[in-house]
C-alpha cells in the first residue's frame, strides 16, 4: 500500500472515530444547578431538554436574578459541552481547536 493510501485510510478512520464520539456526545445530558434556584438539562447536541425553577425563585422581585441565574446555568452547560467536544477532538486527532 502506498503512503497516500495509508494517509487516506488514516483520515477515514479518524473521521469514523470523530463521528462516533460526536454522536455519543450529542446524546449525553449535561445538568447544571445554580443556587438551588435553577436546574438546566442540556444535551451535547446543545438542545435544551429542561429548565426547572424552584417555586420560591418565582417571586417578581427576583425576576432579574432569576433570569441571570438561568443564563449562567445554560452558559455553564454549553461550556461543559464545548470542553468535552474539544477533548474528544484532541484525543482522536492529537490536535485541538479544529472544528468538528
Amino acid at each position: 500500500m502506498n503512503p497516500m493510501q495509508q494517509m487516506l485510510q488514516q483520515a477515514q478512520r479518524m473521521q469514523r472515530e470523530l463521528k462516533k464520539a460526536q454522536d455519543l456526545l450529542e446524546a449525553k445530558e449535561f445538568i447544571v444547578s445554580k443556587g438551588g434556584m435553577v436546574e438546566v438539562k442540556v444535551l451535547g447536541s446543545r438542545k435544551i431538554e429542561s429548565i426547572s425553577i424552584d417555586k420560591d425563585a418565582l417571586d417578581p422581585e427576583n425576576q432579574e436574578m432569576l433570569q441571570d441565574t438561568i443564563a449562567m446555568a445554560l452558559n455553564d452547560a454549553l461550556e461543559q459541552i464545548q470542553k468535552e467536544s474539544d477533548e474528544i477532538q484532541e484525543k482522536v486527532t492529537g490536535q485541538s481547536g479544529l472544528p468538528f
